[in-house]
């Protein structure tokens, strides 16, 4: 060990788990033109919200050809338009050596995982069957995960995360900001920013609102933008709930 470590002096980084919400583009196959035409459509859909974001690439659905898959063209046409690609998810072996190649990270898919991680799964698997056993014995007690409660207006820029359980806002969400959720989403308020509900899965997860007048509002991986929630309970009192892979707002005097 150093001295430097040693002496107690403080090290010039930690590393840290974090939970950052990101975005996947579900690739079904690649040509090159099209995709910066299609591309260029989502993002003036929502051009705020696309800005600057962090992108994984989703193979699992893919049906070209390993030879037609070319990261780079992927990359550079990510990033003239603001959107930074950092790894895929799922694919084949070739695939992902080729997406190895481009620098990007490989991450294991839903129904998939990298053969040379099965150890690592067994021990995840015990944690998670302990896991449950505490679930269980805290649901039998009566005691649901603890609601995160935010008094204060979530600004620009803010980023609020309820890993676990319910995240409850007694303030208006402004426009740019982000507020995440493992279960529901309560707004006392505006809802201006982002709403990320069900954040690892739960599509019984929802979202309540004084207000909608949101950028994005997804539960369990399905969204909707600005443009597409102003078709119903836009700037009213609502409730968004996923059915049949569906968003639906409801007014909540009809809920």
């Amino acid at each position: 060990m150093s001295d430097t470590a040693t002496s107690g002096v403080k090290q010039g980084f930690q590393l840290k788990s974090a939970s950052v919400s990101m975005t996947a583009l579900e690739l079904y196959y690649f040509d090159d033109s099209e995709f910066e035409e299609v591309l260029r459509d989502k993002i003036s859909q929502a051009p705020g919200f696309f800005k600057d974001i962090p992108l994984i690439i989703s193979l699992e659905k893919y049906q070209g050809l390993d030879s037609e898959l070319d990261f780079f063209k992927m990359i550079g046409t990510c990033r003239r338009n603001h959107i930074h690609v950092i790894g895929v998810r799922g694919g084949t072996d070739d695939q992902r050596r080729l997406a190895r190649g481009a620098a990007l990270a490989l991450l294991p898919g839903n129904g998939q995982r990298d053969r040379t991680h099965e150890a690592e799964q067994a021990a995840a698997a015990a944690d998670e069957a302990e896991a449950a056993v505490v679930a269980a014995s805290t649901s039998a007690a009566g005691d649901p995960p603890p609601a995160k409660i935010i008094s204060q207006p979530v600004r620009s820029g803010q980023q609020i995360h309820a890993p676990e359980g319910d995240l409850v806002i007694l303030a208006p969400v402004q426009a740019g900001a982000e507020v995440l959720a493992a279960g529901n989403i309560h707004v006392y308020g505006p809802l201006r920013g982002r709403a990320l509900a069900g954040i690892h899965g739960a599509e019984s997860a929802r979202v309540f609102c004084q207000s909608l007048e949101a950028e994005l509002v997804s539960i369990a991986g399905h969204y909707k933008i600005s443009e597409d929630l102003q078709d119903n309970g836009w700037k009213s009192a609502v409730q968004i709930q996923l059915r049949d892979d569906l968003l639906v707002v409801t007014p909540l005097d009809k809920a």
